[in-house]
């Protein structure tokens, strides 16, 4: 036992000999010591939503001429004295020069295939006007002024809002007090505490309202029934989602 106990307290004497003409030779022995934060966050989201009703106060009517002539001259000089009467006549009634748009002016040659060859038979022209009508009492007024006057095609009427700031905010306001009585509700029930807000987002749907309307007259020739579409209303749609911390 003695013996063993020797043994060991020279293995340890020399240890310690060692490193001491270690450290004096190479210098201190290098720790490293890393250390490792980790933080737990937890979140609660809640979502919300909101509506208001929005009643259109404006319109935007889609109004097209096409007609075909021997030569593009004639084709041409057609359209353009469709565009200028319709135009004019729809100046009459209040409308913005500024909003009256021309959104697509096109001519085309038509082929004759008789004979197995291929040959010019005339020209094929085309033209839309774009017109934002601000008084929404006047939709159905512009688009009979407008064939009457020689336009030929009517695309279609879109009612929209012209200022959503009001309506948007006020259903922003249903959302955001929804979605908060939803989380204080799940709070107590679930037994934790809502911490402070950690994140936002919201979406709108909603938009502008299109009238399928496709309308093919002979120029020139007077309707035969006055034009009668309605705006009617509309729905704004907002959706938040909340995030809180929960303690």
């Amino acid at each position: 036992m003695r013996d063993s106990l020797i043994r060991w307290a020279s293995i340890f004497g020399l240890f310690f000999v060692f490193l001491f003409l270690y450290t004096r030779l190479a210098g201190p022995v290098p720790f490293n010591i890393t250390s490792v934060t980790t933080t737990k966050s937890d979140t609660f989201n809640v979502t919300g939503e909101g509506t208001a009703v929005i009643k259109p106060d404006i319109a935007v009517v889609s109004v097209g001429i096409r007609s075909n002539g021997s030569t593009v001259k004639e084709a041409q000089d057609q359209i353009n004295s469709v565009i200028n009467r319709v135009s004019e006549a729809i100046k009459k009634l209040g409308v913005d020069p500024k909003d009256i748009k021309t959104t697509n002016y096109n001519i085309s040659p038509e082929y004759d295939f008789r004979g197995g060859t291929q040959r010019i038979s005339g020209y094929s022209a085309s033209t839309n006007l774009q017109i934002k009508v601000r008084d929404i009492d006047k939709v159905n007024s512009v688009i009979d002024e407008a064939t009457v006057s020689g336009a030929n095609q009517v695309g279609g009427v879109t009612f929209d809002v012209d200022d959503k700031t009001k309506a948007e905010g006020e259903a922003r306001e249903q959302a955001v007090a929804e979605a908060k009585r939803s989380a204080e509700q799940a709070a107590k029930i679930a037994g934790f505490s809502l911490g402070r807000l950690v994140n936002y987002t919201e979406n709108f749907e909603g938009g502008p309202i299109p009238v399928p309307l496709r309308m093919d007259v002979a120029i020139g020739a007077p309707a035969e029934k006055a034009t009668q579409i309605e705006p009617g209303s509309s729905e704004i749609k907002v959706i938040v989602t909340l995030s809180y911390e929960i303690r």
